[in-house]
């Protein structure tokens, strides 16, 4: 989505204990295209530290408070982090092999969860447009249905990343808008855990997603993507509604709102799988 391109954590169940990333193109300009050809130290480590006062200097330019700037204090580089960016290789599969193994093991959970939540989900597509078979295929492939969420430390694994070498014009803003949900009371720096790329909550937002589509559908005072599931699925159709969705308009390769489903994730075979198996549930199939 608009968040950094990920697949989802439900991958860890199936190839390994952490989460695998998707890997797209960046631009020419970006010296290392792929990660597999980026050096594992190429940036000084002893120097983190520095660019963590830098970036405390940034978010203040910016209008982050004093709590959200405390966020940075004593964070460390994570090595496991980039042995995690650099190992990325799931998506050398192709779409029957890996929707394949993705969607079958999920769709008698995805059906339980959809007459569950009928009443919500119903609430969704009205107030968004968003079918329920989509919003609920999603939140099967980012994290088995709020299964299992990361165990990242996310102050400590966005900061790694912004001052790594391979994408920092990408996690910088991602981390300064981290700072900004500490500073706001939606992110709790000591405790908030996620992927080792900085996704948080039931669908996986990255910072950036969680600060301009994260609602609080359920109106109690807080937005919270890790136990409400209102605001879980009701910013997830918020999402899409902002990016383009179509409501009535079908959403596989080549119709309208299969550009919606890439805004999401623009790994191609990714976004296949989500438009497949929402097809599936929205059939009874």
């Amino acid at each position: 989505m608009a968040k950094i391109v990920t697949i989802g954590l439900a991958l860890a169940t199936l190839f390994a204990p952490a989460l695998v990333q998707a890997q797209v193109q960046q631009p020419a300009n970006v010296p290392y295209r792929y990660a597999r050809d980026t050096p594992r130290n190429c940036v000084d480590r002893a120097r983190f530290p520095q660019f963590l006062e830098r970036m405390k200097r940034e978010a203040a330019a910016q209008g982050v408070g004093r709590r959200g700037i405390a966020a940075l204090n004593g964070l460390t580089f994570d090595e496991d982090v980039i042995s995690r960016d650099r190992g990325q290789k799931v998506f050398t599969q192709s779409f029957e092999e890996f929707s394949g193994r993705m969607v079958p093991p999920r769709v008698a959970r995805a059906r339980s969860l959809m007459q569950k939540h009928a009443h919500l989900l119903s609430r969704i597509k009205h107030d968004f447009g968003v079918p329920p078979g989509l919003i609920v295929a999603i939140w099967g492939l980012e994290t088995d249905f709020g299964g299992f969420l990361g165990n990242f430390p996310t102050m400590r694994a966005v900061a790694t990343l912004a001052y790594d070498c391979r994408r920092p014009e990408k996690f910088q803003p991602e981390l300064i808008d981290l700072m900004k949900l500490v500073d706001r009371g939606d992110i709790d720096p000591a405790t908030a855990k996620g992927a080792w790329a900085g996704e948080i909550g039931q669908t996986q937002f990255m910072p950036s997603t969680f600060v301009k589509f994260a609602i609080d559908y359920d109106h109690d005072g807080k937005i919270d993507l890790v136990h409400s599931i209102p605001d879980v699925l009701g910013s997830t159709a918020n999402f899409f509604k902002n990016n383009g969705w179509q409501p009535g308009q079908g959403w596989q390769p080549g119709q309208p709102n299969f550009q919606a489903i890439l805004q999401w994730n623009q790994a191609e075979v990714y976004a296949r799988t989500i438009a497949y198996f929402a097809q599936r549930l929205e059939s009874g199939r």
